[in-house]
């Protein structure tokens, strides 16, 4: 990412100047500025004089402010006007500005693994205040003029925005959690954001041709939490929740393409954090409601994809279209092709209860297998081919909430328990035979349990030196180790964007033991990102009910007073696993 310097005025607001509410009212907004009285020079011209030529002068400004603000300006003359302006980069872009000193060729937005996560959190969120831009909370930002903006597709546009007090001030400490959606009709993602720790905050926007034609597009700015509050342990009382911005957007196709989208491959699970994107290519007008089974099958089954954005069948996410893809795209996967890819596998799942619903709807969804009562939050089962045709494959799923499996709100702490690491531990001692692929998740429990951050750093610590030991047990016995990929938390939805899982912790405790897991040499497998995948979806309950996205199909009213449950996010992250499972 391109570093941007602050603007050379101090820390008054610049841009932007407009705060809406969650009604929508939109309220007028100064911002503070210095103003300068230079003493009138003796024998110099007479105050007339002098107002006519303030007046002249001030139009010209207001007059070269609009053409090189506007789109008439020679674009780099337009950049290097808003930079000195402080406009946090306004409208300027890393990619434009690679392309037209290099002539570049665009490339996908990705988002660089992180280095000493933890320890830079820790030091950012210990930094101490001290003055009035540390103290101040923040109430509204600064933002680029981006209302009706029309941007090239392709490129990767970058921003910067201020966190501003209620005096309009600029704050000079980050901590901040804004949740920002770019949303079209074909088209969610969530863009990356980086806290400056300055009080400054950039994000970046790419849109791929394919769906800038004919698509309107909306940039929405929530601040969720602020100061860091979203890491406290009764996090609903400092909620901030209020939407900033919602902010109209065009995007031209242009004549710049990017790189294909290749199927994901063994290495492309080595990123600890994506960037990807739903999309839309395909949609059944028609279709509104679930059917008496609580499903939702709008397209048929074997509705095709569309490279490159996925192979396989689109139909069989039910989704009316949309599917999820990243630094490379996903098969999904038929049934035949799932079963020739796990028969004779065996599958161990250590986590909450989303691998309960994930393992649920593979089976159902994907495998065909119609009976999935044994999946349960603890279970040990053989499942076998419904077709008749040759495959089975082993599923072990033990559910980490708490070591007493009727019981919650423990995570990470269960491993505290000895009887429950000894359970943990006999599925990798006893025989020959060990797991093929482990899939380990945790997170919204320990939302719930630890009421310091730095105790839940000691926490994955344990948790991580004690899967380092299951792993060196089994070498140690002259066994090949399992794959060990970590499926991040989901960005819990809704109602519980408030609560103590909520998405400013669940991210943040999603970096902290990702980083410990690498650490200690754990994931072999990789990374599956199911925090940037539900993420687009999580700012209702249409897609979750708070805590899961895959919920069984039925047709009961939901928390949104609708009848069924879109259960397709799920879905699709269970066609992931397949991929990083069976494509290595």
């Amino acid at each position: 990412m391109s570093a941007l310097l602050p603007p050379p005025h101090g820390p008054h607001a610049a841009g932007d100047a407009k705060k809406t509410d969650l009604a929508g009212r939109n309220t007028p907004f100064c911002g503070a500025g210095d103003h300068h009285h230079p003493k009138k020079p003796r024998g110099g011209p007479s105050a007339a004089k002098l107002a006519l030529a303030s007046f002249l002068f001030v139009g010209a400004l207001f007059a070269l402010d609009a053409y090189l603000a506007g789109a008439g300006a020679d674009r780099p003359l337009r950049h290097q006007y808003q930079h000195y302006l402080g406009r946090g980069g306004g409208g300027s872009s890393r990619a434009e500005s690679e392309s037209e000193s290099k002539s570049a060729s665009p490339s996908w937005l990705s988002v660089p693994s992180p280095t000493n996560f933890t320890e830079d959190l820790l030091a950012r969120w210990l930094t101490p205040g001290g003055s009035r831009c540390r103290d101040a909370r923040t109430a509204n930002i600064s933002v680029p003029l981006l209302d009706g903006a029309e941007l090239s597709a392709a490129e990767i546009h970058e921003f910067r925005f201020w966190a501003l007090d209620d005096a309009g001030a600029r704050r000079c400490l980050g901590g901040d959690f804004f949740e920002i959606d770019l949303a079209g009709e074909a088209w969610k993602s969530r863009p990356p954001v980086v806290d400056r720790g300055d009080g400054s905050y950039t994000f970046r926007l790419q849109v791929a041709p394919r769906f800038a034609a004919d698509n309107k597009f909306r940039l929405t700015i929530v601040l969720l939490f602020r100061s860091f509050e979203g890491l406290k342990f009764s996090s609903a009382r400092f909620s901030y929740h209020t939407e900033l911005r919602r902010i109209p957007l065009l995007f031209r196709p242009g004549n710049a393409s990017l790189p294909a989208l290749e199927t994901c491959r063994a290495a492309d699970f080595r990123r600890d954090v994506w960037s990807g994107r739903w999309t839309r290519l395909a949609r059944n007008d028609n279709c509104e409601d679930v059917d008496d089974a609580g499903r939702y099958r709008c397209l048929e089954p074997d509705h095709p994809c569309e490279a490159p954005w996925c192979e396989g069948p689109l139909g069989a996410l039910e989704s009316n279209g949309w599917v999820y893809s990243a630094h490379c795209s996903f098969k999904l996967f038929t049934a035949d092709a799932a079963w020739r890819c796990l028969d004779g596998k065996w599958l161990f799942f250590w986590g909450d209860s989303n691998h309960v619903d994930t393992i649920r709807n593979l089976l159902a969804f994907v495998l065909g297998v119609e009976d999935t009562s044994a999946v349960t939050r603890r279970f040990d089962a053989v499942f076998t081919n419904p077709s008749g045709e040759p495959g089975t494959v082993r599923i072990t799923s033990i559910y980490n909430g708490h070591w007493n499996m009727s019981m919650n709100y423990l995570g990470l702490h269960s491993l505290r328990h000895r009887g429950f690491r000894q359970l943990v531990r006999s599925y990798f001692m006893g025989g020959d035979r060990v797991p093929d692929a482990v899939v380990l998740n945790s997170g919204l429990h320990d939302g719930c349990y630890w009421s310091s951050f730095r105790a839940y750093v000691q926490a994955t610590e344990f948790a991580a030196q004690f899967w380092s030991g299951v792993m060196a047990k089994v070498r140690s016995r002259g066994l090949a180790a399992p794959r060990v990929f970590y499926r991040t938390t989901v960005a819990t939805g809704g109602y519980a964007r408030d609560l103590a899982f909520n998405p400013n912790k669940m991210e943040l405790f999603n970096g902290v033991l990702v980083e410990r897991l690498r650490q200690h040499g754990v994931l072999t497998g990789g990374v599956i990102d199911n925090f940037d995948m539900t993420f687009p979806w999580h700012y209702d309950n249409r897609c979750n009910d708070g805590v899961h996205y895959g919920r069984a199909p039925a047709k009961l009213v939901w928390r949104d007073g609708k009848i069924g449950h879109q259960y397709f996010v799920d879905l699709m992250l269970g066609h992931v696993l397949l991929n990083a499972i069976c494509n290595g």
